[in-house]
C-alpha cells in the first residue's frame, strides 16, 4: 500500500544521521541462553539485568529485569538492537517478542527481523521481572466507580486506599518506584548491558510514553524511535479522560457502520448502538449473567470486555458475536474485561504514578462524568483513563511521574504514528506529542483501531522503512483505510 495522496518520490525523507550500529560501545555484559518453548519463535534467547529499586536509595534492594532477544537473521548487515514495549502499563515485552506479536510475524516487518536484534523486556514489577507487583485485586464490582454523593465518594476512596495499602504490604518498596521515569533508567541500563552506544526504540501505546521520556533525557543515545499509538503525557488527567472518552465513542460509531454491511457481523441489520445501550442498562440492573464470573456481570465489566475487542478492528467479528451471546452468557465479554485480567494490579500500581486521580470529591467527579457523558453518550462507562483515575482516587502511594510537558530536542528524527479512529490513544495525542519533538515526523493512518502496527499494513511498511533505512514519511503523510 502507498501513503495516500503523496507521490512515491516525495514520500520518504532520508535521515543521514542514523548510524548503522554503535561505533564505540562497551562489550555486552549479558549472558543469552536459548529459551524457546512450544509456540514461541525457536530462535528466542533469554537474559536478565539487575537494577536498583530506587537509584537514590540503593539500600532498598534490586529488581531483576527479564529480557529476551530475537537475534538478527542477517548478522553481516545488522543495524543494532531494537528495544520494544507493547504497551499497558503491565504488558509483557518478553511474551510479545517470543510469540512474534506487535507485527513481527508480518511481511512488512521481515526486514526488521533480518537487520535487528529485537529485544523484549518486562518492565519492573511485571510478569517475569522480579520482584513483581503483587496485590489483592484492586477492584470490587460492588463499589460504584462514579458516585454522585459524598458517602459514595468516600467509599470509593476508602476501598482504593485499603487496596493500595495491601498492595504495598505484599509488594514492598517496589510499588513506590514502579513509575515510568524509573523504567526509563532501566531502559538505559539495558542499553549499557547490551554494549550499545545507541539503541532503537519501538513503543506502542504506553510504550510511547517510555520512549518519549527516554528521548527527552538521553537524546544522544537514540538511533531511531517509533512511537505508535502515541500518548501525550503533557495533558492533564481530566483533559485526557475526556479526549479518550470521545475517541471510544467514535470507535463505537465506526464499529456500528462496519456492522451495517459486514456479512461477518452477528448484529448486521440491527441498531448496534441501541443494542449496546440496552445491554449496558441490563448490566446495571444485574440482568446479564456470566458463567465465567459465576454471578451477574456489571455494566462496567461488560463495557470493559467490549472495549478490549473494539480496539482491534480484526476482532470486530468476535466482538459482535460476544455482544449477541451476552444475552445468554456474557463470559466472552467478562473474560476480556480489564477488571478480571491478571495484569490489572500492575496496570493500576503503575498507572497511579503516571495518571493520578484529579478528583478530590463527588462534585468534581460528577462534573467529569457529566462531561464524559456529553462526548460519549453510548460508551461513557469505560475508557482506560476513566479506569485508572477512578481506581487511583484515594490510592495511598504518592505519584512520581504525574502529567507534565516535556520538550524533546537534540535527537535524530522520531516517527510518531497516530490513528484517525484510535479509541485508546486519540489522534490529538499523537499530534501533541509530535509537536513537542523538534525532529518529530507524524504519520497518520485512517483505518480504525489502536496503533498502526496492528491495523494498517501501510503504516507497518512506513515503520519498517524508517527503522531499517532511516527515512521518515513526508509531512502530512496519511495511510488510507
Amino acid at each position: 500500500m502507498k501513503l495516500k495522496t503523496l507521490a512515491a518520490a516525495a514520500l520518504l525523507v532520508p535521515v543521514s544521521v542514523l548510524a548503522a550500529g554503535s561505533a564505540a560501545a562497551d562489550p555486552s555484559t549479558l549472558t543469552w541462553t536459548p529459551c524457546a518453548i512450544q509456540g514461541t519463535d525457536p530462535t528466542v534467547e533469554c537474559a536478565s539485568v539487575e537494577v536498583p529499586i530506587d537509584r537514590a536509595n540503593p539500600a532498598l534492594g534490586t529488581v531483576k529485569i527479564a529480557l529476551n532477544r530475537l537475534p538478527a537473521k542477517d548478522k553481516a548487515h545488522r543495524v543494532g538492537s531494537l528495544l520494544t514495549n507493547p504497551g499497558g502499563p503491565g504488558g509483557s515485552g518478553t511474551a510479545s517478542i517470543a510469540y512474534a506479536d506487535i507485527g513481527f510475524s508480518t511481511p512488512e516487518f521481515a526486514e526488521i527481523r533480518q537487520r535487528y536484534d529485537v529485544i523484549g523486556f518486562d518492565p519492573r514489577g511485571i510478569w517475569k521481572s522480579t520482584p513483581a507487583i503483587r496485590c489483592d485485586r484492586p477492584y470490587d464490582p460492588a463499589v460504584n466507580r462514579f458516585p454522585a454523593d459524598r458517602a459514595g465518594f468516600d467509599r470509593l476512596a476508602a476501598f482504593n486506599r485499603a487496596a493500595g495499602e495491601r498492595c504495598l504490604a505484599k509488594t514492598g518498596p517496589l510499588l513506590a518506584n514502579a513509575d515510568t521515569a524509573s523504567v526509563v533508567e532501566d531502559v538505559d541500563a539495558i542499553r549499557a548491558a547490551l554494549g550499545e552506544e545507541t539503541i532503537s526504540w519501538f513503543g506502542l501505546s504506553y510504550g510511547t510514553e517510555i520512549g518519549a521520556m527516554y528521548a527527552a533525557k538521553y537524546p544522544q543515545r537514540v538511533r531511531a524511535m517509533v512511537l505508535d499509538g502515541a500518548m501525550d503525557h503533557s495533558r492533564s488527567s481530566r483533559r485526557a479522560i475526556v479526549d479518550e472518552a470521545a475517541a471510544v465513542e467514535d470507535a463505537w460509531h465506526q464499529f456500528a457502520t462496519w456492522c451495517a454491511t459486514a456479512p461477518e457481523c452477528a448484529l448486521r441489520g440491527q441498531n448496534v448502538l441501541a443494542y449496546y445501550d440496552a445491554l449496558m442498562a441490563d448490566g446495571e440492573r444485574g440482568k446479564v449473567s456470566s458463567k465465567h464470573l459465576g454471578r451477574p456481570a456489571t455494566a462496567d465489566e461488560l463495557a470493559s470486555g467490549a472495549y478490549n475487542n473494539l480496539v482491534l478492528s480484526r476482532a470486530w467479528p468476535a466482538l459482535s458475536k460476544a455482544l449477541v451471546d451476552a444475552r445468554a452468557d456474557a463470559s466472552a465479554l467478562t473474560t476480556a474485561s480489564q477488571f478480571t485480567r491478571a495484569d490489572y494490579p500492575a496496570y493500576i500500581g503503575i498507572g497511579c504514578h503516571d495518571l493520578p486521580s484529579p478528583f478530590t470529591g463527588p462534585r468534581d467527579l460528577k462534573a467529569a462524568r457529566d462531561e464524559v457523558k456529553r462526548v460519549a453518550p453510548h460508551s461513557w462507562r469505560y475508557s482506560e483513563f476513566w479506569t485508572i483515575t477512578t481506581a487511583c482516587t484515594g490510592w495511598p502511594v504518592p505519584p512520581k511521574n504525574p502529567p507534565h510537558p516535556e520538550h524533546i530536542s537534540g535527537t535524530v528524527p522520531i516517527l510518531v504514528v497516530g490513528g484517525e479512529h484510535d479509541p485508546a490513544t486519540p489522534l490529538v495525542w499523537a499530534k501533541g506529542l509530535a509537536s513537542r519533538i523538534d525532529n518529530g515526523a507524524l504519520l497518520t493512518y485512517a483505518a480504525p483501531g489502536h496503533s498502526g502496527t496492528y491495523n494498517s499494513g501501510c503504516a507497518r511498511g512506513a515503520i519498517a522503512k524508517y527503522l531499517v533505512s532511516g527515512v521518515t514519511p513526508a509531512k502530512g503523510a496519511i495511510c488510507p483505510a
